[in-house]
């Protein structure tokens, strides 16, 4: 079975810290229980802390089941995709049939945002790697930048994130979104790292809007500046925004792919999705990586974002 057969598996694809990474996603598109004013998806069409199971969990497991019996393999499973998979009421299910079917582990990327609730947290503690979000520090702060569904409160969400880390047992990873003005100064910057440091992380990411984000006036955070920052968290926090396109040879390969596509014809996301049977998130993450090396720009043209390259010439 090829790639292009499954409506909610997609890659693996490569990532610098989890390998070769098999994705699940399991909400429609952009049903989320945020909208983040950096997300690389674009707006939330469908803004909710309501749990159900919006994709149906029997039709991933027979994806997974196929998946296994073609002989695939992958370094981790991961639950993301183009929403928050702790929407889906039977997420749990998902990481249960995994360990079940095979001993690759499973990581589940959150938002953290429904970890008020011991059900979210019980199934979650399920997964081997979690990677949790954590950008501000009050409820204004997360008005501002993450934009939450009507019904989370920030001192909830936190002390469910807390919660967590009591009962889980695997690796917490936390990501750091970080944008200037907004949350990266001394004091802000000071206070975000006070709470990451109350959930006991084994890692802390920092990441920046290096891919096209859904608000125009978002902009990136200097490597540089990142860098200084990451002493700050700890432990010593490692600075993930990839701000250069040099990840790995498999990635290169097929960023040259869509490189040669864009230098011929200007392509929106979707477009380029269909000629290269590419999942919305791997789309960005290779237009974010061109955009940010001189390669190609982006120009709108009623009401879409085309993308173009830029001939060796011309940068």
């Amino acid at each position: 079975m090829t790639q292009q057969t499954f409506k909610h598996l997609f890659g693996p694809v490569p990532s610098r810290r989890l390998g070769r990474s098999l994705g699940i996603d399991l909400t429609p598109f952009k049903t989320c229980s945020f909208d983040c004013i950096f997300c690389q998806l674009g707006r939330t069409t469908v803004k909710t802390c309501e749990r159900r199971e919006g994709i149906a969990v029997q039709e991933v497991l027979t994806e997974l089941a196929a998946w296994f019996d073609s002989g695939a393999t992958a370094d981790y499973i991961t639950l993301a995709g183009s929403g928050e998979p702790t929407l889906n009421a039977g997420f749990g299910q998902v990481i249960d049939f995994v360990h079940n079917a095979s001993r690759i582990p499973v990581a589940l990327l959150t938002n953290g945002s429904l970890f008020s609730d011991p059900e979210v947290r019980t199934q979650a503690a399920k997964a081997n790697l979690v990677k949790v979000s954590l950008s501000v520090w009050d409820q204004a702060s997360l008005e501002l930048v993450n934009r939450p569904a009507e019904g989370i409160v920030f001192e909830q969400m936190l002390a469910g994130q807390q919660a967590f880390r009591e009962q889980f047992n695997g690796e917490l990873w936390v990501e750091v979104f970080l944008l200037p003005d907004l949350n990266t100064s001394p004091e802000q910057i000071t206070r975000i790292a006070a709470l990451v440091k109350s959930l006991k992380p084994d890692k802390v990411q920092l990441n920046t809007a290096v891919r096209p984000p859904c608000e125009g006036y978002v902009q990136p955070v200097p490597e540089k500046i990142l860098h200084d920052l990451a002493g700050h968290f700890t432990p010593k926090a490692e600075v993930i925004a990839e701000f250069s396109s040099d990840s790995s040879a498999q990635i290169k390969a097929t960023e040259s792919d869509v490189l040669a596509t864009l230098e011929r014809r200007p392509c929106t996301v979707n477009q380029l999705c269909a000629v290269f049977s590419l999942h919305r998130n791997e789309a960005a993450k290779y237009i974010g990586k061109l955009l940010r090396t001189g390669k190609i720009s982006e120009r709108r043209k009623d009401g879409e974002v085309y993308f173009e390259g830029l001939h060796a010439n011309d940068r």
